[in-house]
């Protein structure tokens, strides 16, 4: 199911954790990610958003998007709605300010941070490598309470909990890894997946995995 990435039109804020951008790489060109239309109140600590910048178009719905509701005895599995897709172009090692931006512009549009997981290929992000050095009972117990966006590896997406929406940074990883963890995500996004890297490598191997 080959999508055409669309034109950036995206605001920064600063929600959640972030990574830090290394010296000399110019800046994440932003891109659009959907949400709910009603302005957020920022987190506690948070700037204020800058000026609003046109609303990005909606994504293409993904295969199965608007099909009719279950029908009495029908089962149930089968008839799951199909999450939206919406791929961000990014390279490897920008992916994961790709994701952090999405994260951004949901929060900003109303989403709220318990709605949101986020899936790492490579390098896992900096707020799970120091979420875990206290252990992964109290990393995961986090992930339970649903007060924040939880950041999570791909290699243990089995674990990862289903959440509204669910955005995969593929910022490295083999392809047997990367197509491993495309369909878990999409089983796991209820409402939306958005996954930032390679569209051609993305496409193909989301795919190969459904």
């Amino acid at each position: 199911m080959p999508l055409i990435p669309e034109e950036p039109q995206i605001h920064e804020s600063a929600q959640g954790p972030r990574a830090t951008t290394a010296p000399g790489r110019p800046a994440p060109t932003p891109r659009p990610v959907p949400g709910p239309r009603s302005a957020a109140s920022p987190r506690p600590g948070s700037p204020v958003p800058g000026p609003a910048r046109p609303t990005p178009p909606a994504p293409r719905p993904g295969p199965g998007a608007g099909q009719s509701p279950a029908k009495p005895g029908e089962n149930r599995s089968n008839s799951r709605t199909v999450p939206q897709l919406q791929v961000i172009p990014a390279p490897a090692d920008g992916a994961l300010d790709a994701a952090e931006e999405a994260v951004d512009l949901l929060l900003d549009n109303g989403r709220s941070p318990g709605d949101v997981l986020v899936l790492t290929t490579g390098d896992p992000h900096p707020w799970t490598a120091h979420e875990l050095s206290f252990g992964e009972r109290a990393y995961w117990a986090q992930q339970d309470a649903r007060e924040d966006v939880f950041f999570a590896q791909g290699a243990a997406v089995e674990r990862a909990a289903t959440r509204p929406v669910v955005v995969v940074a593929v910022n490295g990883g083999d392809d047997d890894l990367v197509a491993r963890v495309l369909p878990a995500a999409m089983a796991r996004a209820g409402a939306l997946l958005v996954v930032c890297g390679d569209p051609q490598r993305v496409n193909a191997l989301l795919g190969a995995g459904v």
